[in-house]
């Protein structure tokens, strides 16, 4: 069992962006020094929900402050960006971290990033299985070129080139969040794996997982490479002495963050959007994931394990808003969570 950080460089109620941003740099370093295996990276632009626009490029300076933790981001947000763009920031992150890099993607949502960047809405509604697919040959294939209804290039060679790893083989790892059976699907028939929100519980989660198993089983990959595949599921950790005093952490931080973050959206077509309670969505996750004393995050996690078939962990640790008690809940995940696991 793989345990990792989720990190948002979430903006608290009364926090500065330059705060959050320290946080989550603080996360990583003290993940790696605790024995998480990975950290992964969101990505969010105009809102305090999270405060970092670009997880490449902090997965970047995380990969050079650390030596051993695998770093992703999840994600990066591929409509708003070109495919090649993206592409080649991957293959340095993974040729000159010596493979640690893990590249997850997404649809992102109809936000008004849409508009600033100029990528337009039907990057959202309808361009992303091509984009996936081309970041995909860009990342493995030595020369590429593009003849689609978005993309159109002559061919060029990739530079670098992500099979260049020394004493590796193969390119960065590419994983894709999947909120819908349609997305399910586009990544099934590829064979990645999926990144699972926080929001689902473990009976929706193996859901998914077995539909990915059916679609990537008729799309002709291997039994092996079906069973095998390295889903990550994201969740929440906060760990105390009991599970109150853990609960009470979260209720009181994450409510006034869920709610000036995530009310900060603004779509980019005007089109109506709901928001979750933030209090009944913090009691929520809560509920689902290993929030509470050492014993009960282990045991939560491996049910999940047993329940869906999912080995790896994305857990937002950073919950509390507040940077000491980050630092300590990943300490504690560290020495009294991981042992139990192992």
């Amino acid at each position: 069992m793989r345990v990792g950080a989720f990190v948002l460089a979430a903006q608290f109620p009364g926090q500065g962006q330059g705060e959050a941003l320290h946080r989550a740099v603080r996360t990583a370093e003290v993940g790696e020094e605790s024995g998480l295996d990975s950290v992964w990276l969101a990505e969010h632009h105009f809102v305090p929900y999270g405060t970092c626009p670009s997880a490449v490029t902090l997965a970047g300076l995380l990969l050079g402050r650390t030596r051993r933790i695998r770093v992703g981001t999840a994600v990066s947000v591929l409509p708003n960006t070109h495919p090649v763009t993206l592409g080649e920031q991957a293959a340095l992150l993974h040729l000159l971290s010596g493979g640690r890099f893990s590249l997850g993607v997404g649809r992102g949502g109809p936000w008004v990033d849409l508009e600033v960047f100029g990528s337009g809405l039907q990057a959202y509604e309808r361009d992303f299985p091509e984009s996936l697919d081309l970041l995909l040959r860009w990342l493995r294939e030595p020369r590429v070129s593009a003849d689609g209804e978005r993309y159109r290039f002559r061919e060029v060679p990739v530079v670098p080139r992500t099979d260049e790893l020394i004493g590796g083989a193969g390119g960065p790892e590419v994983v894709v969040a999947c909120t819908s059976a349609k997305s399910v699907r586009l990544a099934a028939e590829r064979g990645l794996p999926m990144l699972l929100g926080m929001h689902c519980g473990d009976e929706e989660k193996a859901e998914m997982v077995a539909l990915w198993r059916t679609h990537a089983t008729a799309a002709g990959h291997a039994p092996d490479e079906v069973t095998g595949a390295a889903h990550v599921s994201a969740g929440v950790a906060q760990i105390a002495d009991g599970p109150t005093e853990a609960a009470e952490a979260l209720v009181k931080a994450m409510p006034g963050w869920l709610r000036q973050g995530l009310g900060a959206h603004v779509t980019v077509d005007g089109r109506h959007r709901s928001m979750r309670d933030p209090v009944a969505y913090t009691e929520l996750l809560c509920a689902l994931h290993p929030v509470g004393s050492p014993r009960l995050a282990a045991d939560r996690l491996a049910a999940t394990a047993e329940r869906t078939g999912i080995t790896r962990f994305a857990l937002l640790v950073e919950g509390s808003g507040d940077l000491v008690a980050t630092e300590e809940n990943v300490r504690r995940m560290g020495a009294e969570v991981l042992p139990q696991l192992r």
